[in-house]
């Protein structure tokens, strides 16, 4: 998992931390020097708990009538999240509330592609 989060690092200085569950196993990094990081007890509950529910909530209602769920992006107030669904769990991104999280969303659907069932 840890080549997988270095390619999502490598896609721009605006990713701040980058998370990766996957069949019941979490590998998450985040760069050095982050102002208003949050706790990393924070963010391992935020993958094991937030980002399923979130993502069980709108694929749910995607697949009503909206043809499914790609991707969701949560905007708090240090940082957006960008969290991609994958065959055995999500591929979590943290951006820097400067950037625009919509560029780097074709990177991060290709690296979530890669993460196999």
């Amino acid at each position: 998992m840890q080549k997988t989060i270095d390619r999502v690092f490598g896609l721009s200085a605006d990713v701040r931390y980058v998370a990766i569950y996957h069949h019941g196993q979490l590998a998450s990094a985040m760069r050095s020097s982050l102002e208003n990081a949050s706790a990393a007890e924070s963010d391992k509950y935020e993958e094991l708990l937030v980002n399923p529910t979130l993502l069980t909530l709108a694929r749910q209602r995607g697949n009503i009538d909206c043809g499914g769920l790609e991707y969701l992006i949560v905007r708090y107030g240090s940082f957006f999240e960008i969290i991609h669904p994958t065959a055995g769990g999500h591929l979590s991104v943290g951006v820097e509330p400067t950037a625009n999280p919509l560029t780097l969303v074709p990177g991060i659907r290709e690296v979530a592609g890669g993460l196999s069932a």
